[in-house]
This record gives structure tokens, C-alpha cells and sequence, in this order.
């Protein structure tokens, strides 16, 4: 029972994410005009864009 609970916590580690100026300021304004935190944007943004970011060729794909 107690390993339930534990895996649905979520998992709040700090972690520091580096964003262009000009990224920041439209991500902070956005944050703004919906009332979120910096990172409540960028988890939803990340769970939109994900599966379209999966389809991204990896820097290890080696060309035919």
C-alpha cells in the first residue's frame, strides 16, 4: 500500500533550464495572462509538444 502511494506523488526535483531572453519573457508573459507558475507553462507545453518532438531525427542518426 505504501508503495502505491509513493509511485503517484509526483516527483518535484529542482531542476534549472536554460531559455534564450527573448523565450523567457514570452513564457513569463504568458504565465501572467493565465496565472501559472513558469513551470506549469512549460510542463504543458512539453506534454503538447512531445510526441511531435519525438519525431525529430537524434543527433546520433547516422545518414545512408
Amino acid at each position: 500500500m505504501a508503495e502505491e502511494k509513493k509511485s503517484s506523488q509526483t516527483d518535484k526535483r529542482k531542476q534549472s533550464l536554460y531559455f534564450p531572453e527573448d523565450m523567457l519573457a514570452e513564457i513569463k508573459r504568458e504565465a501572467l495572462r493565465q496565472d501559472r507558475s513558469l513551470s506549469w507553462i512549460v510542463q504543458q507545453a512539453w506534454r503538447i509538444a512531445r510526441n511531435d518532438i519525438k519525431k525529430f531525427p537524434s543527433i546520433n542518426t547516422l545518414d545512408d
